[in-house]
């Protein structure tokens, strides 16, 4: 393996697998190691290998440090050398593996662009190389050409049922023994499942890029289906997480085409490149779980706030909401589908140290008061909270472990500004972190959930502020 300095910011020509392997681990090992002084020393912080993905500070509302802007800003500028490196060696080996260059998006994007990496370092160039000569991909391959049925329909189901179980098998690990409703399972998992899939689908003969999209959505799908059977999760669960899925699946799936359909310029050994792909699979993808639970960061603290004007001044609006009698039956269809809802209000004591019962339609939360500053603000803590719902399943009684400590609520509080008019603005906030991962996806969830949560509460408050029933 020649190295030469331009190697790393010469995007024309190829690079070979050994090559792009070695020099990828290299820089990413340089490049870690760099940041991780340059966060201890001049930052006093702790930068994990997963801080990559989970950026613990720039998600928080209101505790945030006030310099998290200058750190990750020096972490950009000291990036920008390794990402043009890492731009041009991944051009280069996939112009060497004969795939589409536009495929260097996929370096941006998180946990996914690690099992591309493997990926691009096992795959063989186009034209054989010493770096990159067909060999044959001994016992795997035999035993795959002999259980892979030839049709496609055969070749669709069996893809679909064998990936479907190994996922199975793959997210009981990551939920019951890791414990981590993150990025290895909702989009690496995913991912795994359409590449695998379509891999196997077009193991004999390459198939058309439709009917391999169709294959990986049958994948996640039956998936899907298999997990809820196998009681593992609950239905509501599995909607959420279905669009996230869906979108990875279509991805790995047209990967899987990209590799297959390529395979056709090597008619002496054909499936000798799905084998190493399929390979790629089975290792890699445990080996990052397990990598995102040895490094995994604390969820940032997130905050919701929603708002009402009541016709009422604040003196006439606080009784009513440090305890509240009996809510109606909620109307929301989101809360019919077990998520839990607040039920009513309790408190035991007055002022500072008394001890508020905000009780759900799971359990209560116990809110310890820690300002009272009657009539303008009621903050308070969070010591105990029920599940966050009743799984909908056809199993009595589901409890996955994400009920329990993955969605925590951390503090509230209520604060009244008096308006014209003796009116009164009433705003709900709760701090809270959310431990599942990708944030992006699973905190517009969240968000969304507190704010019904807040809007049914706010409006029985007004209600009862303003005279009228409920």
């Amino acid at each position: 393996m020649n190295f030469r300095i331009s190697d790393l910011w010469n995007w024309r020509g190829t690079v070979g697998r050994g090559k792009y392997l070695t020099l990828g681990l290299l820089l990413f090992a340089l490049k870690h190691n760099l940041d991780r002084i340059v966060a201890a020393a001049y930052f006093n912080r702790r930068w994990t290998l997963f801080n990559y993905w989970l950026f613990p500070g720039a998600s928080n509302v209101e505790d945030s440090p006030p310099d998290y802007q200058r750190f990750y800003a020096t972490l950009l500028v000291l990036a920008l050398p390794f990402i043009w490196t890492g731009v041009v060696l991944t051009l280069r080996r996939l112009r060497s593996a004969g795939l589409p260059l536009w495929l260097v998006l996929v370096f941006f994007v998180p946990f996914v662009n690690l099992l591309f990496f493997a990926l691009l370092g096992v795959l063989p160039a186009r034209e054989p190389d010493t770096d990159a000569q067909p060999q044959v991909a001994g016992g795997l391959k035999k035993f795959l050409d002999r259980i892979i049925p030839r049709s496609a329909l055969g070749s669709a189901f069996f893809g679909a049922v064998i990936v479907a179980l190994l996922t199975v098998a793959a997210t009981v690990w990551s939920v019951n023994g890791l414990g981590n409703y993150g990025w290895g399972l909702f989009v690496g998992l995913p991912f795994c499942v359409g590449l695998a899939s379509v891999l196997i689908y077009g193991y004999h003969e390459s198939r058309s890029l439709k009917s391999c999209l169709l294959v990986s959505l049958l994948s996640i799908a039956l998936t899907c289906v298999a997990i809820i059977m196998f009681a593992i999760e609950g239905l509501i669960c599995i909607i959420m997480a279905a669009p996230l899925g869906a979108l990875f699946a279509l991805f790995g799936g047209f990967m899987g085409y990209l590799i297959q359909h390529r395979v056709e310029e090597f008619p002496q050994s054909p499936r000798v490149y799905t084998t190493h792909a399929f390979a790629v699979v089975l290792l890699a993808l445990p080996a990052l779980m397990l990598l995102e639970n040895s490094v995994r960061a604390p969820a940032p603290l997130r905050a919701v706030r929603t708002s009402v004007v009541i016709d009422a001044p604040p003196e006439q609006v606080w009784p009513k909401l440090v305890a509240f009698a009996e809510l109606p039956p909620p109307r929301e269809m989101l809360f019919k589908t077990g998520i839990a809802y607040p039920l009513r209000a309790e408190i035991q004591g007055h002022g500072v140290g008394a001890v508020r019962h905000c009780v759900f339609s799971t359990g209560a939360f116990v809110e310890p008061i820690e300002v009272w500053d009657e009539p303008r603000l009621l903050k308070f803590g969070v010591t105990a909270q029920p599940p966050i719902m009743d799984e909908l399943s056809p199993y009595p009684h589901l409890q996955p472990p994400h009920l329990n400590n993955y969605l925590q609520s951390r503090r509230g509080q209520f604060q009244l500004t008096p308006l014209a008019g003796g009116r009164t603005l009433l705003e709900g906030t709760t701090w809270y972190e959310n431990n599942f991962w990708p944030g992006v996806y699973w905190n517009r969830w969240s968000d969304h959930i507190i704010g019904r949560i807040h809007l049914r509460v706010l409006d029985h408050i007004q209600n009862l502020a303003e005279q009228r029933q409920p």
